[in-house]
């Protein structure tokens, strides 16, 4: 039951708890490095087949939501986690090359800068969730 889950969640967010040791930081400062460069690249190689940048942007946007959906159902916190999760994804999106391609094209068009932004939240945030089912089910797969 998810509603049941959600309460126990919310307690453990919220929680303080012991900061980890300096060799654990900087372990995992190095995982999210690592990862990030290689998420950089594959959206700049991304970019580079993908012409226009709204596309590319889109696509990557919607792609990283939708493998860190998945990831985030599959694998508990950890580094495995941080080097995929918070480095290679998050070098792979981009919230900042969203944010100025939707103004450009708001200078260029106001019509379709909001298709744009209308797209790009709208399927970034199904592609979360069904990576989130996804990632979900192939939990329950493997576990069988």
């Amino acid at each position: 039951m998810r509603g049941a889950e959600a309460p126990e969640r919310a307690t453990r967010v919220t929680q303080v708890s012991t900061p980890p040791p300096a060799s654990t930081v900087l372990r995992r400062a190095a995982l999210a490095a690592t990862g990030g460069a290689v998420g950089t690249a594959a959206r700049l190689g991304l970019g580079m087949l993908i012409t226009g940048a709204p596309s590319a942007v889109l696509t990557v946007n919607i792609v990283g939501a939708l493998l860190l959906g998945v990831l985030t159902a599959r694998l508990p916190s950890g580094d495995l986690r941080i080097l995929l999760g918070t480095g290679l994804l998050g070098g792979f999106t981009t919230y900042s090359a969203f944010a100025v391609d939707g103004v450009e094209l708001w200078e260029a068009s106001p019509l379709l800068a909001v298709g744009y932004i209308a797209v790009s939240l709208a399927g970034g945030l199904l592609a979360a969730w069904l990576g989130l089912r996804l990632g979900g089910a192939l939990g329950r797969r493997s576990a069988s």
